[in-house]
């Protein structure tokens, strides 16, 4: 039975998990896992770390095995010499999917977490089952560290709770590393990636979201060869730490289809 939207608050707790793969150790926030059903795998955004999904992975371990990571040069995980790029990140994905024997598993990113997903379900789609992307990035009309930057800061008026996270996962990375990620995330072209992932994708964008405005986030749904959209209204770039409650309302009866619902 889809759990109904009132349903949605519930939350389950969260445990460290440490797990070695071919691509260094991966570090997980884990919830659910006596739960049966596909995992939910959470992947963070640009400097950030699983840190800021908690809000929602303990409210998605309520039905589903869920496991928020830590990307490689981020957190707990392994630090590479250099900064990663999509294709690097998705790959270590893919090592720790082996490592864990997950044959198949829901992939749910917020921004330049789409972007990494996106790199994956290119590559790996065979290992997916569905896709919520959360606000993604880079809008390619827009794709200047300026105007980036711009957006970012009108984002921070909003999500004010959420700057002493972002300040206490940036002292982990670095100046340097940060830079460079973010170079590499400007010039990652999604919107020439999205037109090859072939498994349902359900996009969500808060309606007051500056740094993934309307526009992209329609674009990028009719790019997507089996894409839907969803406005959470008020809602910010930064959903799963802000409107955890509203996010998964959303998704639930995506995450839960059993008829091919964009047939």
């Amino acid at each position: 039975m889809i759990p109904t939207p009132q349903h949605s608050d519930k939350k389950a707790d969260l445990v460290d998990d440490c797990t070695e793969t071919s691509c260094g150790t991966i570090y997980a926030r884990r919830g659910g896992i006596d739960l049966a059903g596909t995992p939910v795998i959470l992947v963070h955004g640009l400097v950030v770390t699983s840190r800021y999904m908690i809000p929602l992975a303990s409210r998605l371990a309520a039905y589903f095995p869920v496991y928020a990571l830590d990307l490689p040069g981020y957190g707990n995980s392994s630090k590479p010499a250099l900064p990663s790029g999509m294709t690097e990140l998705a790959d270590a994905i893919e090592a720790w999917l082996e490592a864990k024997r997950f044959s198949r598993v829901h992939l749910v990113g917020n921004s330049m977490g789409c972007q990494v997903i996106a790199d994956f379900a290119t590559r790996f789609p065979s290992r997916v089952d569905r896709i919520v992307f959360l606000g993604p990035t880079v809008d390619p009309h827009a794709r200047s560290f300026w105007r980036q930057l711009w957006r970012q800061m009108e984002n921070a008026l909003y999500q004010k709770p959420l700057l002493p996270v972002i300040a206490a996962d940036y002292s982990t990375v670095g100046f340097r590393r940060s830079v460079a990620i973010t170079a590499i995330t400007l010039n990652d072209r999604e919107e020439e990636k999205l037109p090859r992932i072939p498994v349902p994708v359900l996009v969500v964008r808060g309606s007051r979201d500056p740094v993934c405005p309307q526009r992209w986030a329609e674009e990028a749904v009719r790019l997507l060869p089996r894409g839907e959209l969803r406005i959470i209204p008020g809602g910010q770039h930064v959903l799963n730490f802000s409107m955890p409650r509203e996010v998964v309302r959303v998704m639930l009866p995506f995450l839960h289809a059993e008829a091919d619902i964009f047939s």
